[in-house]
């Protein structure tokens, strides 16, 4: 009796390390299972309520509400500063007609108009509050004085020159001379400092006038808002650097937010903007709960996959191939996470530029718009659950790696042209001015935009590169858009048919899909055969991860 106890528990020892493998693999199993379905899924499975989902759309909502307030507001202060802007260049430039031409604004040719139209600034300058239309006036320091207006110029500091004989004698270090005068009696300087307008125009390089103004953005009122008050630094240049008879006149405006000192504003201004304070704060506390979200679950994948590689390797000898690994390392949680936390950092720069703290609209608006973007490309991982929005996501991330490896060669050839039009014809078309302006030109030509137009206005000055732009531009046009724009959609298109392909033929299995499907074919590696160990996981790693039209679809 005794020996027959004895058996039964060295039985019982013996089955039960079999069973505890089992029950540990199932349940490996069913987390994974449980870890790749969709949120309707889930809540079938376990009556889970996805959480995660339900932030996502009401994140969307809330971003992008908050942009649209936001761009509305913006697009007040951009049209105030730009009418501004115009409003300035025709109260200070003579004969300005609304078109400024590449870098300057008016041109002038005789000494006699550029006396003129310096003249003209100061004395419209002197009589700004009786010319102006807009709630502007002259700037003042802390102490209540106006500050100055201030006149420089700059100038060689000696020379001669004949151009009749080809002789000259010129001392290349510069010179600059600057007059303050107090804004009201600035038209005076003309009789007062006669001297300092007698200018050698043979050595004249530029004449800079400076002033500081302040206005206040009224429109604001009508959005219900706090109106701001601004700063202008206005610089009117005469630019005289090539000395081949034109002057350029232009004027720039450099515009800073100031805090207003004393206001008072009666009606739903101030209501209205801690409403939209409270709605900024729930997005930031919105944003949070999704960044955590996100991150408690590629915590969670990554448990999994260390559990997943444990099992492989204790069991069959084997490593997890990179595609099984990318699966458990969600880019679209990455995507999610990053446009959090763009939309914190931009909704707390807009709620300080609603506070009025901060005047940084441009930093907010590239913080706000990427984080929305990025918001509404998330959207397509939720997409990739239906099997016919699948079929593209699955072409654009089978493509992606071949499109890039030929794209970098592509841009090779493309910087080539852009040097090679930029170093020739840009001194003879607008277009191939600056190495920028080359690249968005071949852009457009390569789109077939505006082919004509840049044959034609090529000045044929000189009849060697006339023909050298017609060599360039045809060879550059049938390049690319015959050849290389035809090869980039022939890459898509070729993905899409393996795509195609896949769905009515299957699509191989990688060990991790084997493993869901309850598969026990994993061929088991022999420690002493390197040789084969190399092959099989080559094999097997590179398939590519297509699930069946039956299968659990991952979406990475």
């Amino acid at each position: 009796m005794e020996l027959l106890v004895r058996y039964l528990d060295r039985s019982n020892s013996i089955s039960s390390v079999p069973t505890q493998d089992i029950i540990k693999e199932e349940n490996l199993r069913d987390d994974l299972k449980y870890y790749f379905m969709n949120p309707c899924e889930k809540y079938r499975a376990r009556r889970n309520i996805p959480w995660k989902l339900g932030v996502q759309i009401l994140k969307i909502v809330m971003i992008t509400t908050q942009l649209i307030l936001f761009g509305l507001n913006n697009q007040l202060v951009v049209s105030y500063k730009e009418e501004n802007t115009m409003a300035l260049k025709n109260l200070f430039l003579k004969d300005y007609r609304g078109v400024d031409e590449d870098d300057y604004s008016v041109a002038v040719y005789t000494q006699h108009d550029v006396y003129d139209r310096l003249f003209y600034v100061l004395e419209q300058y002197s009589q700004l509050g009786r010319l102006s239309v807009g709630p502007i006036s002259y700037a003042e320091d802390e102490d209540g004085k106006l500050l100055p207006l201030v006149v420089c110029k700059e100038c060689y500091k000696k020379g001669s020159l004949e151009p009749s004989d080809g002789v000259y004698n010129i001392d290349a270090q510069l010179e600059t001379i600057c007059m303050s005068h107090d804004p009201k009696t600035a038209n005076q300087w003309r009789t007062h400092n006669s001297s300092f307008f007698d200018l050698d125009f043979y050595r004249l390089v530029d004449i800079t006038i400076t002033f500081q103004l302040k206005g206040i953005n009224l429109q604001t009122v009508r959005s219900r808002e706090l109106p701001d008050c601004y700063s202008f630094s206005v610089t009117i240049t005469f630019d005289n650097q090539c000395h081949s008879g034109m002057v350029k006149i232009w004027l720039n405006i450099g515009t800073e937010r100031s805090a207003c000192t004393d206001w008072k504003i009666s009606g739903t201004a101030q209501k209205n903007t801690h409403y939209l304070l409270v709605f900024d704060g729930f997005v930031i506390l919105i944003c949070l709960t999704s960044a955590v979200l996100c991150t408690r679950s590629i915590i969670l994948a990554v448990r999994l996959l260390q559990r997943f590689s444990r099992f492989l390797h204790e069991n069959y000898n084997r490593k997890v191939c990179e595609d099984d690994q990318r699966e458990f390392l969600n880019g679209w949680y990455v995507l999610v996470i990053v446009s959090d936390l763009l939309a914190i950092i931009g909704s707390i720069l807009k709620m300080e530029i609603q506070a009025k703290s901060l005047t940084s609209y441009d930093v907010c608006s590239i913080f706000l718009g990427t984080s929305t973007l990025m918001v509404w490309v998330s959207v397509i991982r939720y997409l990739g659950y239906f099997q016919k929005y699948n079929v593209l996501i699955l072409t654009m991330k089978a493509a992606f790696p071949k499109v890039l490896r030929f794209c970098c060669c592509a841009g090779m050839i493309y910087l080539g042209y852009t040097f090679c039009g930029w170093i020739v014809l840009g001194p003879y078309h607008e277009k191939f001015e600056g190495l920028s302006r080359v690249a968005e030109c071949l852009f457009s030509l390569l789109n077939g935009d505006d082919m004509f137009t840049t044959f034609a206005q090529l000045k044929d000055k000189n009849t060697v590169v006339w023909l050298f732009s017609r060599a360039y531009l045809f060879t550059f046009i049938s390049l690319f858009i015959y050849m290389v724009l035809s090869l980039f959609i022939a890459l898509i298109t070729d993905a899409y048919e393996t795509i195609k392909n896949y769905q009515e033929n299957g699509f191989p299995l990688t060990d991790l899909q084997k493993f869901l499907r309850e598969q026990k074919d994993f061929p088991v590696v022999e420690e002493n055969s390197q040789t084969d160990v190399h092959i099989r996981r080559s094999v097997l790693c590179c398939c590519p991860r297509f699930p069946e039209n039956d299968d659990i679809i991952l979406i990475s």
